[in-house]
C-alpha cells in the first residue's frame, strides 16, 4: 500500500511540475529576458551556463543556468578559483537564486523537479558511500531539504544525509513544506552560497581521494538497479557555474 500511494504521489509531482514549470516560464520571461540582456551586457556571450550533471539513477543530463563567472584564467592556462571568476552581476544573481530560473526548462523536459536533491558535480559520483549515492533514487531538484536547513552552512556529508532522508520520506507535504521555506529565504538572500565548491576540496564525503570506487553505474539506458562497486577512473574537471 505504501509503495502504491508512494507511485501516485510521484505521478502528481510530476503533473505539478510540468504544469508549474510552463506557468513560471510564460511569467518569468519578462525577469529571464531582462537577466539574460544583463548577462550580456556585462560578461558578453555564452549567457546560458551549461554543464553535464547525474539526475535520476545516474543519467547524465545538461543542467542549464544563467553565467555568473567570467572566463579567467591563470599563467599556465588553468581557470581561476570560482571565488575570483565570480562577477558582482553574478554574485547578485546567485544571492536571489535567479541565476537558477533556466531550469525550469530541466523541470519541463523531466530532467529535474522543483524539489528534490540538488544535482550536484559528476567528479563527487566516485567519493559517494552506497547509501549516499541514494540521493539519485529521486529526481534532482531546483531546490531541496538541504537548502532549505542550511545548504553551504552544512557540512558536505550532511547535505547528503538530508538528500537521503528526503528520498527515504518523500511526500507531496514534504515538497510544499520546502517550496515555501524556498520563496520565504530567497528574497531575503538566505539561501547565497557563493562560489561553488570544487569537488578536490570536499573532503567529509564518503571515499576518500587514492581510495575511489564507484558505488553504483552510471546510466544512459533504463537500467534501475544499483551493481556492486568497481573500480573508477579520474572524471574529467569541468568549470562550476
Amino acid at each position: 500500500m505504501a509503495t502504491a500511494l508512494r507511485k501516485i504521489q510521484l505521478a502528481i509531482k510530476r503533473g505539478i511540475d510540468i504544469i508549474g514549470a510552463a506557468t513560471a516560464l510564460v511569467l518569468l520571461a519578462p525577469l529571464m529576458a531582462a537577466t539574460a540582456l544583463a548577462v550580456w551586457i556585462t560578461m558578453g556571450r555564452p549567457i546560458i551556463f551549461r554543464q553535464v550533471r547525474p539526475g535520476y539513477r545516474g543519467r547524465l543530463f545538461v543542467l542549464y543556468k544563467f553565467r555568473t563567472m567570467r572566463n579567467a584564467w591563470s599563467a599556465d592556462g588553468q581557470p581561476l578559483p570560482d571565488a575570483e571568476r565570480l562577477t558582482s552581476l553574478g554574485r547578485w544573481l546567485r544571492r536571489f537564486s535567479l541565476d537558477e530560473l533556466p531550469q525550469l526548462w530541466n523541470v519541463l523536459k523531466g530532467d529535474m523537479s522543483f524539489v528534490g536533491p540538488r544535482p550536484l558535480l559528476v567528479e563527487y559520483l566516485p567519493r559517494y558511500t552506497p547509501e549516499q549515492a541514494r540521493r539519485h533514487e529521486m529526481r534532482p531538484g531546483i531546490t531541496g531539504l538541504a537548502q532549505v536547513k542550511g545548504r553551504a552552512a552544512l557540512k558536505f556529508s550532511q547535505r547528503l544525509a538530508y538528500d537521503v532522508y528526503y528520498v527515504d520520506h518523500f511526500n507531496l507535504l514534504l515538497d510544499l513544506k520546502i517550496l515555501l521555506l524556498t520563496l520565504w529565504k530567497v528574497p531575503t538572500g538566505l539561501l547565497f552560497d557563493g562560489a561553488g565548491q570544487e569537488a578536490k576540496v570536499v573532503d567529509d564525503i564518503g571515499l576518500h581521494p587514492g581510495h575511489e570506487m564507484l558505488t553504483w553505474q552510471l546510466s544512459t539506458t533504463g537500467q534501475t538497479t544499483f551493481p556492486p562497486p568497481c573500480q573508477s577512473q579520474d572524471a574529467a574537471q569541468r568549470p562550476a557555474a
